[in-house]
């Protein structure tokens, strides 16, 4: 089947299932323009781009069209791609990320899968590979998106009484135990010497505390971790395909789809709902800590969703108002 006739056929397939004039007739508008796109930027047809090439196509279109535009071409494009994949026509749906990377502004607050602490503890107690677990529990344990996982340099961790191949960055000096989160990586743009493959999308850099549990975890990892390719000194990389590769949002979406899987907690053509995803886990840090502070402005603070206002109120009083409370209420989840 040709780009061209995937997308015809994709067309008529709607039309057969009720879908009026106007409707497939955007739908083609849409897919027409982004066959238009990769064919001149990648040399690609629709049937062989992967997550990268969708990402770049919804950057090129934020610089055009407004985010409610952004939101419906690429949940037109998540519709083609399921049903390609329904179909055997590509092996995955290379937009399932993009759009779970968009979630936040297309669904604010979504009715997402309801897990408890203690089945998110079996979950993770099922994660033996060091860099799985250091992955997954980082995520769970900061409330960071994927790709500011990516995006995290060895200069952005300061583990206490652990030396490593690069001092922590000066906005960490004197904050022992802290993760620092930038705000000014964007994808596509080169940031610290590299080009970055995904976007931290905070308002302000934020400082997270980084409890015993955590400093364990990527203790762990650490004493495993391979020599990286990249001069930036990725804080996690790949261990087998990508050796010492800065990991990319596609990989990690992978390795906890994977673990997901086995729990049960995903399924092929999932809705955000039901499967259980990286942003999963920003879901459940902010539900819990918003539950059990009571004071959303930390938990604003800590998910890098604040301004001026809230940054002037709480980093001043880092090391006891936002580090005492956070290690006062965040969860064990490996215990």
């Amino acid at each position: 089947m040709s780009s061209q006739s995937a997308v015809e056929y994709f067309i008529e397939d709607i039309e057969y299932h009720g879908r009026n004039e106007r409707t497939a007739e955007f739908y083609r508008r849409v897919l027409t323009e982004f066959e238009s796109f990769v064919d001149e930027e990648f040399g690609k047809s629709p049937t062989e781009v992967d997550y990268r090439d969708c990402m770049a196509y919804v950057h090129e279109l934020r610089s055009t069209k407004g985010e409610s535009t952004v939101a419906t071409y690429a949940s037109y494009l998540n519709r083609f791609y399921t049903y390609l994949e329904s179909v055997d026509r590509h092996d995955e749906n290379p937009m399932s990320l993009v759009i779970e990377e968009m979630d936040e502004s297309i669904d604010t607050d979504p009715q997402r899968r309801d897990v408890s602490l203690p089945e998110m503890q079996e979950f993770v107690a099922d994660i033996r590979h060091p860099l799985h677990r250091a992955i997954v529990v980082t995520l769970l344990k900061t409330g960071i998106r994927s790709g500011e996982l990516c995006n995290l340099d060895l200069k952005d961790v300061n583990l206490s009484g652990v030396e490593t191949a690069r001092e922590p960055r000066p906005a960490l000096s004197g904050r022992p135990d802290s993760l620092y989160v930038p705000a000014d990586h964007s994808y596509g743009e080169r940031s610290g010497g590299e080009v970055r493959t995904a976007s931290n999308k905070r308002k302000r850099s934020t400082t997270i505390p980084i409890d015993d549990e955590l400093r364990r975890i990527l203790v762990q990892w650490l004493a495993i971790r391979p020599d990286p390719v990249s001069e930036t000194e990725p804080l996690f990389m790949g261990t087998v395909e990508s050796w010492g590769d800065r990991l990319t949002p596609n990989v990690v979406h992978h390795i906890v789809e994977g673990h997901a899987r086995d729990a049960g907690w995903y399924r092929t053509g999932g809705s955000a709902e039901e499967n259980v995803t990286p942003h999963y886990f920003r879901h459940f840090f902010t539900t819990y800590l918003r539950d059990s502070i009571g004071d959303r402005g930390i938990v604003k603070y800590l998910r890098g969703d604040v301004g001026d206002d809230v940054i002037d109120t709480y980093t001043h009083d880092w090391g006891n108002r936002i580090r005492e409370t956070y290690l006062d209420h965040i969860y064990t989840v490996t215990e």
